[in-house]
């Protein structure tokens, strides 16, 4: 492998799972399958000597049954104001290409797919703040999508917790909400006060950088 890239920025992310989602600590998805939504803002990144800054990018993934088992599909989306360098770059590495063997969740869950539609080209409206675990992605006749905090029943105060992990292939900490998604088109999803998690994406092709 001789291709360099680094990506520094935010990610969302909403699956069906239960606030907290069991397939973050090796325990069986909530429902015995798996769908999300995935969407990322970076604010800076490279591909060898292709720039990405400033650019956004979403998947949709859906797998029948654990991830693990296979038999996945995806769909993702590259920013529409990528030129045709960029749209490469992106697609390399959003579907694990370039990238040391099971060293980033891009390569793990391209790894797990027995269809892989091709990449779109959109307008993704994209906000993410980490910090407050909001969210919002909007990607016209795809995808419209928002992260909330959870908010506790007792006193109707936003729930704060976190998932770390140490040696993880996404992120080292995530930030834990509940999202709501609607997409259409390849692969047609319906979310609803579900798992979200919101992080600081930094990885290169060996993986997650934690300094």
């Amino acid at each position: 492998m001789t291709d360099q890239w680094m990506l520094r920025g935010v990610e969302f992310n909403n699956c069906n799972c239960d606030w907290g989602c069991p397939c973050q600590f090796n325990a069986p998805s909530t429902h015995g399958f798996c769908e999300a939504l995935s969407a990322g803002h970076i604010e800076e990144g490279y591909f060898n000597d292709t720039c990405l800054d400033g650019l956004n990018w979403a998947m949709l993934l859906h797998w029948p049954g654990e991830i693990a088992a296979g038999n996945g599909k995806q769909q993702t989306i590259i920013d529409s104001h990528a030129n045709e360098a960029q749209r490469e770059a992106l697609r390399k590495i959003l579907h694990g290409e370039s990238t040391s063997p099971g060293a980033t969740h891009f390569f793990v869950f391209n790894s797990t797919m027995s269809e892989v539609f091709d990449p779109l080209s959109a307008p993704i409206d994209l906000t993410i703040d980490v910090d407050a675990r909001k969210a919002e992605v909007n990607i016209l006749d795809v995808v419209e999508s928002t992260g909330n905090p959870i908010l506790n029943k007792h006193n109707g105060e936003p729930h704060h917790a976190r998932i770390n992990l140490p040696n993880g292939f996404e992120f080292t900490v995530a930030e834990v909400g509940t999202g709501t998604s609607t997409a259409k088109g390849s692969l047609a999803l319906q979310l609803s006060d579900t798992h979200a998690h919101f992080n600081i994406l930094h990885m290169n092709q060996d993986g997650v950088i934690r300094s």
